[in-house]
């Protein structure tokens, strides 16, 4: 299948306008008075009018040459530093980093406090109305919005969001990993509210390659519109753009570890395979996709009527659903037929997220697909997708466990991050964590956010 680059490449040369365009309008003042002077040879005016042609041209072409040189503050380096985010607060996020005891026992008692719990919190209504006036908006929430290197402008990623609340929670995420050369589809749930769907809207509306699905769902938990909802955003970023490299889903309690540059580099490692979870199918997992599941009342529902067989030479495989997968493999997910009858099979199972990618990953024809012998199974802990605590592996380290204790709280038997947990996370390989909130614990975020900032501005000062 052949696609349309010139959009691609329009896009990518706007994106990396700053380097390319200052040997160009170094010249371009010499040549616009060429083109008039020899104008003015011509006598097209009367002798006063063309020195007021004159004039009003050199004047419209200084006007645009200083525009284009001068550099607009929200773009400068120190602007773009997230310190000093929450002026009310004290809490010192490079101490919360190095995994200082007291330091961390202050941000838990902070959170505790009345004056923190009633705190002035964003709403949907307030991002609609901020969006009002995208310049100021992308200002004032320090959006990067220039290339931080040629790497990085050369290597762009495509991200599917799946969120259906918290709107501030989805700014700091899209800010989070935000970059012009990135592509960016974000699907809302069906079931949100009227002003959390305009205000990601508005969001969406303030940059080109931001958008929001062309088709939503109604998620219903542990049913097909999950899968549902990220496949509507990948064909929608597969027509979008034929640049992109490799394609990453999130949700909205998600959060980077690493940064642009880092997720590039990783990415490039892999040499065009894919990386997710996908182990051998255990037996207790198999009764979601042997019976024949329907939504009833808004709920997934066991109806008891057998299910055949997958339509699959392959066998099952259990992951989750998270994914890094590649461009190549997206094309062939989205246009063959097999594939395509697999997951007609699969839309009345019981979360078919956590089978059907990793299943897909093991079908020796899927582009960038690992081998179906079990040497190759890859936990969750070794694929680089998504960080995640599971309250049930938590424990002693030096005793065996995967992780340490849960820093935060537990929301079904998932960790969502405190500060605690961040020193211990960030020496992790993967690219994303999950659960993050900003009701459960704000400085986590805060003090993450600002680590990656600074760590991806940190190049640009040498």
């Amino acid at each position: 299948m052949q696609t349309d680059n010139s959009q691609g490449h329009d896009r990518e040369n706007h994106y990396c306008l700053k380097p390319r365009r200052l040997p160009l309008m170094k010249e371009s003042p010499r040549l616009l008075f060429e083109m008039l002077r020899k104008l003015l040879r011509r006598r097209l005016f009367s002798y006063p009018t063309k020195y007021y042609f004159l004039l009003l041209v050199f004047s419209v072409v200084t006007f645009s040459v200083l525009r284009i040189h001068q550099k607009p503050e929200f773009v400068s380096v120190g602007h773009l530093e997230l310190v000093g985010e929450n002026p009310s607060s004290d809490i010192n996020c490079t101490k919360v980093l190095q995994g200082d005891v007291d330091e961390i026992q202050k941000v838990k008692l902070e959170i505790l406090t009345v004056k923190f719990r009633k705190r002035p919190r964003w709403t949907a209504y307030d991002y609609i109305n901020m969006t009002n006036d995208c310049t100021s908006f992308i200002k004032r929430r320090k959006y990067i919005v220039e290339p931080l290197s040629k790497e990085e402008a050369e290597f762009p990623i495509a991200y599917s969001i799946v969120v259906h609340h918290k709107i501030e929670m989805l700014d700091r995420l899209l800010r989070a990993i935000y970059m012009p050369q990135n592509f960016y589809c974000i699907h809302v749930d069906r079931k949100s509210e009227d002003s959390f769907l305009a205000a990601v809207i508005g969001i969406a509306s303030c940059f080109s390659n931001v958008f929001v699905a062309s088709q939503l769902e109604s998620v219903v938990y542990a049913s097909w519109s999950r899968v549902q909802a990220d496949l509507n955003c990948m064909q929608d970023l597969y027509r979008m753009s034929a640049d992109w490299k490799y394609l990453i889903n999130l949700c909205g309690m998600d959060f980077p570890i690493k940064t642009n540059l880092e997720i590039v580099r990783k990415l490039k490692s892999l040499m065009g395979e894919n990386n997710l979870e996908t182990e051998r199918m255990p037996s207790n997992k198999k009764e979601r996709w042997k019976k024949h599941y329907a939504v009833v009342n808004g709920k997934l529902t066991n109806t008891g009527t057998d299910k055949v067989h997958p339509p699959l030479e392959t066998p099952l495989f259990s992951g989750s659903a998270y994914f890094v997968v590649s461009r190549e493999y997206v094309e062939y997910v989205l246009e063959n037929e097999k594939i395509q009858k697999f997951m007609e099979w699969a839309k009345d199972t019981y979360s078919p997220d956590e089978y059907l990618w990793a299943t897909l990953q093991r079908i020796p024809e899927v582009p960038g697909s690992l081998s179906l012998s079990h040497k190759y199974d890859m936990s969750d802990m070794h694929a680089i997708a998504r960080f995640v605590k599971w309250q049930y592996f938590e424990g002693d380290i030096s005793k065996g466990a995967p992780y340490p204790p849960c820093s935060g709280v537990h929301v079904r038997s998932v960790c969502v991050f405190g500060a605690g947990d961040l020193n211990w996370m960030l020496r992790m390989h993967h690219l994303f964590a999950n659960k993050f909130d900003t009701d459960i614990d704000l400085f986590a975020i805060q003090c993450l956010d600002e680590h990656l900032r600074h760590k991806a501005l940190e190049t640009l000062k040498h």
